[in-house]
């Protein structure tokens, strides 16, 4: 990863998507995990994409901040679901 400041844009910038604040709520909104999946093993990630979430979610420095933001994003829904039952 490069060493621009840990951003959600970045992070999408890093992956290879889309970084415009539209298409970032976009992804989170269309692509929601179960509460059991893992950020690194959603389907949709290539492998490179795999790799960069779990290096930086592991390394525990200042992306893994940012990683494990949009891992919370992505399991909103799962989180309300739970909250439910």
């Amino acid at each position: 990863m490069n060493t621009s400041e840990p951003r959600m844009t970045n992070l999408f910038l890093q992956l290879g998507l889309d970084a415009g604040e539209d298409a970032i709520g976009a992804f989170i909104r269309d692509h929601q995990l179960p509460a059991g999946v893992a950020l690194a093993e959603a389907p949709y990630w290539n492998d490179a994409q795999r790799q960069l979430l779990s290096e930086q979610l592991y390394a525990d420095a200042a992306w893994a901040i940012v990683v494990d933001q949009l891992n919370e994003s992505l399991h909103e829904d799962a989180l309300a679901r739970a909250g439910r039952a």
